[in-house]
């Protein structure tokens, strides 16, 4: 049973429903859902609506990959091959004819928005399906935006161009805002579970939004606007990115006072009120963290012409971490009296998260190139990446961990995926830096 938590304005309490807005009878047909983007986000999503009952068709640019998501092959970490082989018994299918979107009651956006040159997001994605959108788009549908992206978006870009249709929002068709929660690698969280902000750019639309949602996510949060939805999504990444950039600068700071941070984070966490645990690291990943907060510093100088200097000392703090870890990795080879040009380095995990495979935004990358660049004799293992690609080269993991723990003058943990036995490693290591404060203190592991 889902649950909708109602917003605090009064006015959104009297809603009068449009022609399709308002939920099916009982044995009425099941709702038809195109979600436009079938990656880390849409896919997910496609999940869980037709586990519910939705017809769902996932829209996908590339033909290729409708083809195999149809064979039953999946491209995500969180899904299996036999997850989208139980999809596709229950109705689901994948497509790159747009022509299916006419044919859907609800319509929703779920396409990549990088940063651009400018440090913006690049809407390239949002507009091009945006088009698409509109050139199939037929009266009474609900077309939902969940791309995360600055305020404002929703109803200054995408509405103008669903609007060229010749349909009207309001009257022909509805408009929303949900951002996406996905936490790729949770196994706690996922669409189900997470609660869901929904933001309408009418309370019509709201309601519409929302009732599509409660078919399969247990709880639904009614926002009083599309702008208020989306800067949501960019206060809760940008709480955790300037909290990150903290506690980074304080490892820094620690290292150099000959403080332990991972034992001070101990204490502090114990407090039940006023405290969360963040812990420091070789830098941010991800296609949330080290992006999503800039989208908001960009709307603020833009529009605004000040700076919103929280995410930009946070950025300058975090972006630092990986040339920090290097110095620090050159420092304790000198302690050995080896030099950083020829010594060979073996890093541990490169994704962006531990136990998934996803190198978006990968601190393990910038850490890799200022290696190479001091001439470094770079190897990797990561238990989810067999073939690394950095710049003009591909790195293969190496074939033998423990082997290779013993060969190395050092070894440098980036990345704590579940399959590590950090203890035997740093055991097995000449000198252990572990970036991640999972080693028990030994003469050998050094930490941040």
């Amino acid at each position: 049973m889902s649950q909708t938590v109602a917003p605090t304005n009064d006015a959104a309490e009297d809603r009068t429903s449009p022609a399709g807005s308002s939920p099916e009878p009982e044995g009425s047909p099941a709702q038809k859902a195109v979600i436009v983007g079938q990656g880390y986000v849409g896919l997910p999503l496609a999940q869980a609506a037709v586990a519910a009952g939705v017809d769902v068709v996932g829209f996908e640019i590339s033909a290729e990959l409708a083809q195999r998501l149809n064979a039953g092959q999946s491209h995500v970490d969180d899904l299996s091959n036999a997850d989208i082989a139980a999809m596709l018994r229950q109705g689901y299918r994948a497509s790159a004819d747009p022509q299916v979107i006419a044919d859907a009651d609800i319509v929703v956006v779920c396409v990549p928005t990088p940063l651009s040159d400018e440090g913006g997001p690049d809407l390239r994605a949002v507009e091009g399906s945006s088009a698409t959108i509109a050139e199939h788009l037929t009266p009474g549908t609900t077309v939902i935006l969940e791309s995360t992206t600055y305020p404002g978006t929703t109803d200054d870009i995408v509405r103008p161009i669903l609007e060229r249709s010749g349909l009207r929002h309001g009257t022909d068709f509805l408009l929303a805002y949900s951002p996406e929660r996905v936490d790729p690698g949770s196994a706690h969280y996922g669409i189900v579970n997470t609660p869901k902000l929904v933001g309408g750019a009418t309370p019509e639309a709201s309601e519409a939004a929302a009732s599509f949602y409660e078919t399969f996510v247990d709880t639904v949060v009614p926002m009083s606007g599309t702008k208020e939805a989306e800067t949501a999504k960019l206060l809760e990444n940008t709480y955790r990115h300037v909290n990150i950039a903290l506690v980074n600068e304080m490892a820094r700071f620690c290292h150099d006072l000959d403080i332990d941070i991972w034992e001070v984070i101990r204490g502090a966490a114990t407090k039940p009120f006023g405290f969360q645990k963040f812990t420091p690291g070789p830098g941010v990943g991800g296609h949330c963290i080290p992006i999503d907060p800039n989208y908001l510093g960009y709307q603020v100088k833009k529009q605004l012409g000040y700076p919103f200097r929280f995410v930009e000392l946070a950025q300058e703090i975090n972006n630092s971490m990986p040339q920090y870890v290097t110095s620090r990795i050159g420092d304790l080879l000198n302690d050995d009296a080896k030099p950083l040009n020829g010594a060979r380095v073996l890093l541990l995990g490169i994704t962006y998260k531990p136990n998934v495979a996803d190198q978006r935004e990968s601190p393990a990358l910038p850490v890799a190139r200022m290696l190479q660049e001091k001439k470094a004799d770079l190897h990797f293992h990561d238990p989810h990446v067999q073939q690394w690609r950095l710049d003009d080269r591909t790195l293969s993991r190496v074939p033998d961990l423990d082997e290779s723990l013993r060969e190395a003058d050092i070894v440098v943990l980036l990345q704590a995926h579940a399959g590590y036995d950090v203890d035997s490693i740093a055991a097995q290591s000449r000198t252990f830096f572990d970036t991640r404060g999972l080693a028990s203190h030994a003469e050998n592991v050094h930490t941040l």
